[in-house]
């Protein structure tokens, strides 16, 4: 049988990414997307927006990905019309941050929180593309 035995000693599995590493890697790289969009209008009025998040939106940086959505409306409540230009650089620092073309579902019916999403989804499948498949031994049958 030659190699073909020594083979059969292994366990062939993907490596076990798990999803929420891959959504922490995610979460991550949007919270400094977010920094960067904020950023753009000057460091002290990030500061005071991010304070002004927590005090009277009582949303928190971190929480941001998972409230997307009232992360959105509140920006919009801040800026009004304006909260649009800071959303696009948002979505533009995200864009370059994942490297990956974005599917979205409905491009008529274009929204921050949608655009959000579909990056999510875009990642996390690339990231599952790319797992690495890892070999175990395992215990010969006698």
């Amino acid at each position: 049988m030659g190699p073909f035995k020594e083979i059969s000693k292994f366990r062939i599995s993907t490596c076990l990414w798990e999803s929420t590493l891959s959504e922490k890697d995610f979460d991550e790289l949007l919270l400094e997307a977010v920094d960067e969009g904020l950023s753009s209008i000057g460091g002290s009025a990030k500061h005071a927006i991010f304070f002004y998040l927590e005090t009277v939106f009582h949303i928190k940086r971190r929480e941001i990905p998972h409230r997307i959505e009232d992360f959105a409306a509140a920006i919009e409540k801040i800026f009004g019309l304006g909260a649009n230009c800071l959303e696009i650089l948002i979505m533009n620092h995200l864009y370059e941050k994942v490297k990956g073309t974005v599917q979205l579902d409905e491009p008529k019916d274009f929204t921050f929180t949608k655009y959000v999403d579909a990056v999510k989804r875009s990642f996390l499948e690339k990231k599952k593309a790319e797992e690495p498949v890892q070999f175990e031994q395992i215990e010969a049958e006698s």
